[in-house]
């Protein structure tokens, strides 16, 4: 999947009018992420994400701790959202994520974060109930 691709469907998938807000929430979503998870998670999840998305992780300040509470609030004052748009923001670009990185990289990332981000991954387990 390419840049224009994945922006297209993170657009289509969250409703926004322009590219401009598209991007802030990718952003705001793969750079929280990338701060939670230790340096070399972040760089492997971003690998096989088009050059111009994987960079929010590879240059994120990983390593961090906070829990699912914190990361929807750092996703929500990034995105300039509510809260209730920041977590749906972070599941679609999470489940979209989910569709281009290898299955086993994606549950390396689950595994390393605690049970409280489960809701991360409700929109991926349920294209997988789907399936």
């Amino acid at each position: 999947m390419d840049y224009s691709e994945f922006i297209g469907q993170t657009q289509h998938r969250l409703e926004l009018g322009t590219q401009g807000k598209t991007v802030r929430a990718i952003r705001a979503v793969l750079t929280t992420l990338g701060e939670r998870l230790q340096e070399g998670e972040a760089q492997d999840l971003a690998g096989p994400l088009p050059m111009e998305i994987d960079w929010y992780l590879e240059n994120a300040d990983s390593g961090q701790r906070f829990d699912y509470d914190e990361f929807v609030s750092r996703v929500a004052e990034r995105a300039n959202v509510n809260r209730e748009d920041a977590n749906y923001y972070a599941e679609a670009v999470v489940s979209l994520v989910a569709e281009v990185v290898p299955e086993g990289e994606l549950q390396q990332v689950r595994d390393q974060l605690p049970d409280d981000f489960d809701q991360l991954w409700e929109l991926v387990d349920a294209g997988d109930a789907v399936e």
